[in-house]
């Protein structure tokens, strides 16, 4: 059985697909990219401003499941250029409680994202 999570406090998915998706206390978490869920507009101002607000989107998606940061077990990060590597990892790195209980994790560098942003962040978080 598996249970549907979609917030207003996050971009509304621009395809046929739910922000999270929960099974057997694992919580499946779409990418998230840079959008401003009240406004509509990519926050592109900075790699660090762009990487808040996705981090703030999937904080987003999470509260509205009831799991947080120290829930996940496995993050994945898209980059369209490696060299932005360390600002977003700076970034990424602050929304964890504990350095002793960061996820799994593996980024990797694509050809192009949606709406042309720089970073994708998807997650998979467990309770239980």
């Amino acid at each position: 059985m598996k249970q549907i999570f979609n917030t207003n406090n996050a971009p509304a998915p621009i395809g046929p697909y739910s922000q999270a998706v929960k099974a057997n206390g694992f919580l499946f978490l779409s990418g998230q990219v840079a959008i401003n869920p009240q406004t509509g507009e990519l926050t592109q101002s900075s790699i660090s401003e762009e990487t808040h607000q996705v981090m703030k989107n999937i904080k987003a998606v999470l509260l509205e499941a009831s799991y947080n940061f120290n829930d996940v077990v496995k993050t994945t990060i898209f980059l369209t250029d490696m060299a932005l590597f360390s600002e977003v990892n700076e970034v990424y790195g602050t929304y964890f409680e504990s350095s002793s209980n960061f996820p799994a994790r593996e980024t990797v560098a694509v050809k192009g994202l949606p709406k042309g942003v720089n970073v994708e962040i998807s997650m998979i978080a467990c309770k239980g």
